[in-house]
């Protein structure tokens, strides 16, 4: 280990750590460009073949930059996406951003480091970085944007130059040492130790977004929300979003076993669609999906009396058809991601003859996170960590995600030696309780 690292490790301030030196190169979970097309003609991707763990060059700092060291970060589908190459290679990405010049050439490499979450410390600051200093406990969001752009001023996810950091950009944060932009910074929950905290911002702020936000769905009081996935990243968190806005969640998984966590954390209305015998598979007939939505939609009016205002769906293609079918007149069905397909088919009678609306939502915006991370730093809003893997098991981690058989998120420890480091909290920490902070863990435990 560098000494950076070591002097981060023992808490070293920011006088002490802007003295130590960078390295010339960190350990980092990426993909190389050697192995884009080798799962051709293959029906399992398995994520593990083209996922490595080794070091790779620092790149430099630009002046609107942060270098942070990674204590820990999460999985997110979108390593699953980029670890089989699909829908299209990242290096695609990468060599389109490198285009612009400047600074974007550093991203074009022949490695691609992933990771759209981390918490840890800020160990440089670029020289036209003004609101965080060295030493600085952060969370980043994985948003990156360009605040020279006319809309990114009205919302930072209208500017077509947003990228999703990590996904989109390299120095992603499953590694040791990440770059991310000053205007990706919120400030790390003292109360959460560092696995925790890097499995908040990217799903906790899309859901708040769908849900909350301005641009999304903008649930009310009494609002019955349906969301797929209930016990997933972005699930988890919706569950939670709606109960703490005076919403009626009701959560829709795949096996009892994910229908008895979802009833320990907290959901109204727990649908298992396997015992309903419904159709499954990814692209279901336009029969079946409106078979679905009307076995669904007895269920949801015996237990609460009224149709849905909400569909959450980020399943895309294997139930969007459903969605559109089942939410109310004048209802709406809030998108993002496609973990099932793009291609979505649906009937449309359904959404034009019933004034239904459909809103695309993709990450959030920096006010966005900033007032979720509020909700967690204020401790109403809870980690959805289930487990916790080693950085150099990478490829176990994301294989069971590629898999579906995690619920919740699943925590990486990068520079941290192991878990349950960083709480500068204690006391609302205690207050809150283990088990409140860890719901995901607690429930999966039980039921494993």
């Amino acid at each position: 280990m560098d000494s950076l690292a070591e002097a981060v490790l023992a808490g070293a301030d920011g006088e002490q750590l802007a003295r130590e030196p960078v390295p010339a190169q960190y350990t980092a979970a990426h993909l190389r460009v050697e192995d884009v097309g080798v799962f051709a003609g293959e029906t399992d991707k398995d994520v593990r073949r083209t996922l490595r763990v080794g070091d790779v060059p620092m790149p430099e700092l630009a002046p609107d930059e942060v270098l942070v060291a990674v204590m820990a970060s999460s999985v997110n589908y979108n390593a699953v996406w980029s670890a089989t190459f699909e829908p299209l290679p990242t290096f695609d990405f990468l060599k389109r951003y490198g285009r612009r010049g400047g600074w974007a050439t550093r991203h074009d490499q022949p490695y691609h480091v992933l990771g759209s979450d981390a918490s840890g410390v800020i160990v440089r600051t670029g020289s036209g970085v003004r609101r965080w200093k060295v030493g600085d406990h952060v969370v980043l969001s994985a948003v990156e944007v360009d605040d020279q752009e006319p809309a990114t001023h009205a919302d930072g996810m209208l500017g077509a130059d947003q990228r999703a950091w990590g996904y989109e950009t390299n120095f992603g944060g499953l590694a040791h040492y990440t770059v991310a932009r000053a205007s990706q910074l919120l400030p790390k929950a003292a109360h959460l130790n560092w696995e925790e905290a890097a499995t908040t911002t990217q799903c906790a702020g899309t859901s708040y977004r769908m849900l909350v936000g301005e641009h999304g769905a903008r649930m009310k009081q009494g609002d019955i929300v349906l969301i797929w996935g209930a016990t997933g990243g972005l699930g988890a968190f919706a569950v939670q979003l709606v109960k703490n806005g005076g919403g009626i969640p009701v959560g829709v998984v795949s096996s009892e076993a994910k229908a008895e966590v979802l009833r320990r954390l907290g959901c109204d209305v727990v649908i298992n669609r396997a015992e309903l015998g419904m159709p499954g598979g990814s692209r279901p007939s336009p029969e079946d999906a409106i078979e679905m939505g009307k076995r669904m939609g007895r269920i949801i009016r015996r237990e609460v009396g009224e149709d849905p205002h909400i569909a959450f769906d980020n399943n895309g293609q294997a139930t969007f058809a459903t969605s559109v079918f089942l939410v109310r007149r004048g209802g709406s069905v809030v998108t993002c991601g496609s973990s099932t397909g793009y291609q979505h088919t649906y009937d449309n009678r359904y959404l034009w003859m019933n004034l239904k609306r459909i809103i695309g939502c993709h990450a959030a915006n920096l006010q966005e996170q900033w007032e979720c991370n509020r909700l967690v730093q204020q401790g109403r809003l809870m980690p959805a960590m289930s487990a916790v893997y080693p950085l150099d098991e990478i490829g176990e981690a994301t294989r069971l995600m590629q898999e579906n058989r995690h619920i919740g998120k699943i925590g990486v420890l990068c520079l941290a030696p192991e878990a349950g480091l960083g709480v500068t909290d204690p006391e609302t920490r205690a207050r809150i309780g283990e088990e409140r902070l860890n719901p995901l863990r607690a429930t999966a435990a039980a039921t494993s």
